[in-house]
């Protein structure tokens, strides 16, 4: 089992913040795992193992405590109010109104609160609304190259390339390890249909399921590319499938409140304003690309290198656009928390001289001195007038 340290640490740093602490994420990117690593952290501090009250509200054996009142019955029955309980509840979206249940156990001083969900819909405006300033949200990703690294002795390369094509999904490097690369693709293949039954069908109005994974196919072969509603229902339509606009931007909602999908946009850097057209999409692991589209699809390497980026710029930074100066692209426009931002392109390689003069194009039109990074597979890293070259899978590894 892989530590995740980046979201224990952020859960530690939480402790004793009168906050609801709500972990979000793709299932199956490891958020039970990451609540058993946190409570065996507290354990080790000194919280005795009755003070910590986990449910999975997906088991049939918590199934009677699918109504809020039960729960919150359960809950405050079994809660020593002597000192303080630390409530874990996974899944939380099961219950019914679950925000009535988690306002009032949030104002009780001995219970500390920590929910997860995996799909964006119960962060709705309802839940935001009653618990404003209540909660912070932690994002749970698929393993970082660095994680994912940690569990094998094969080369940093050779790693890399399962990395690209499994993707960091933590139960496939469990497959990689017990050396059965061919159950992959039918573990992928399952947690998606999951996702699309559970998340996405269950939960949202999709008339035409055969019109929708069209969609999806269309969009994860694309990855990394600028498409537009239109775009995709002109396809789609194309193809013999009449689909409207509207339809299309309702399905794309939805694939991004599952968290497969990631919508990013384009940011005029010399305008200064976010632009609401011509977005990119990333897929939320790149194992599922190979996966759904199969092993045979013809998916742009260069792509699948540009979604490993932004996935890992997602840890990194607060907010990530595509950046448009001039007639020119950047890959990635990137803000922290603080405000410091910095500029990335992405290449296969930059060796020959045309590509290199290309992919440092849209840097020199950006009049500031932020940083800019030139991320390739060449194990060369120079500096171009303060364009700093470096080795994605250095930069990986280089927190």
């Amino acid at each position: 089992m892989i530590t995740r340290e980046m979201y224990i640490n952020r859960l530690k740093n939480m402790l004793g913040i009168k906050v609801i602490k709500v972990v979000t994420g793709l299932r199956r990117v490891g958020k039970t795992t990451l609540f058993k690593q946190f409570q065996q952290e507290l354990k080790n501090s000194g919280v005795a193992e009755k003070n910590i009250i986990y449910l999975n509200l997906e088991e049939m054996e918590n199934e009677a405590l699918l109504e809020r009142h039960v729960l919150h019955d359960y809950i405050m029955r079994i809660a020593d109010r002597n000192t303080i309980n630390y409530v874990f509840l996974d899944e939380i979206q099961m219950v019914p109104n679950f925000e009535k249940l988690i306002d009032s156990l949030f104002v009780k001083d001995f219970l500390d609160i920590y929910i997860t969900g995996s799909n964006a819909w119960f962060l709705s405006s309802e839940l935001a609304t009653l618990l404003t300033g209540r909660y912070i949200e932690i994002p749970i990703l698929p393993l970082s190259f660095k994680e994912f690294l940690s569990v094998f002795t094969k080369s940093k390369a050779e790693i890399f390339e399962d990395y690209i094509n499994f993707g960091g999904m933590p139960e496939v490097s469990n497959i990689l390890q017990l050396n059965k690369e061919q159950e992959i693709t039918p573990y992928l293949t399952n947690v998606y249909r999951t996702i699309l039954e559970k998340d996405i069908y269950k939960r949202n109005k999709v008339k035409l399921k055969f019109d929708f994974e069209n969609i999806v196919n269309f969009i994860f072969d694309c990855v990394g590319s600028i498409v537009s509603p239109n775009n995709i229902a002109e396809t789609v339509t194309a193809n013999g499938n009449k689909i409207d606009n509207e339809t299309v931007e309702n399905y794309l909602s939805v694939l991004e409140d599952s968290f497969l999908l990631n919508k990013v946009f384009r940011y005029d850097i010399r305008g200064k304003k976010i632009l609401q057209t011509l977005n990119k999409f990333y897929v939320a692991d790149t194992g599922f690309l190979l996966a759904i589209l199969g092993r045979n699809a013809q998916i742009n390497r260069g792509h699948l290198l540009e979604n490993i980026v932004f996935i890992e710029l997602k840890r990194r930074y607060k907010e990530i656009y595509i950046g448009k100066v001039l007639q020119t692209e950047c890959d990635f426009t990137c803000k922290d928390d603080k405000g410091f931002i910095a500029y990335y392109q992405v290449s296969l390689t930059v060796r020959e001289q045309k590509t290199l003069e290309r992919e440092l194009l849209p840097f020199s039109k950006i009049n500031n001195h932020f940083p800019k990074y030139l991320l390739t597979l060449d194990p060369e890293e120079p500096t171009y007038n303060g364009v700093q070259q470096k080795n994605i899978i250095n930069w990986l590894l280089n927190n």
